[in-house]
């Protein structure tokens, strides 16, 4: 399942991605992935959730996002939650990238299993009308 926080910058995204992630650390039976950009969540995240800087391993761009979790999907089996902040300022690019980004996430998360949420830093009547249905209520 594919989910999307969104709002403008200062509108809470980032403290409703950590309570989302510390309650799939409480409620998972298996692994939770926090992907960040830079180490701001590090005192806010559950130890007991893997905590990723996309800068220390040069994720920039949509495709490399896509592949770094893919990778995360497929080198363990006990993911079940990947969060992901910062989502535009780790593809560099602005909402057009959310349409494509969101689809092929959604075919890795229906595939792997792994319920994958994307923090966009955008106003819903930003976004493209495709992607709507996957913005949290």
């Amino acid at each position: 399942m594919i989910t999307l926080l969104i709002g403008k910058k200062g509108s809470g995204k980032t403290k409703k991605l950590i309570e989302l992630a510390n309650e799939a650390v409480q409620n998972s039976n298996g692994n939770v992935v926090v992907i960040e950009k830079g180490l701001k969540l590090t005192y806010d995240i559950s130890h007991k959730a893997r905590l990723v800087d996309s800068d220390a391993y040069g994720i920039e761009g949509l495709d490399a996002l896509v592949g770094f979790v893919s990778g995360i999907c497929a080198a363990n089996y006990d993911v079940t939650d990947v969060f992901v902040d910062s989502t535009l300022k780790i593809t560099g690019k602005g909402v057009e990238e959310v349409e494509p980004l969101t689809a092929k996430l959604k075919t890795l998360s229906e595939s792997s299993n792994v319920n994958i949420c994307l923090l966009i830093s955008a106003g819903a009547e930003e976004l493209p009308a495709s992607v709507r249905e996957f913005v949290a209520k």
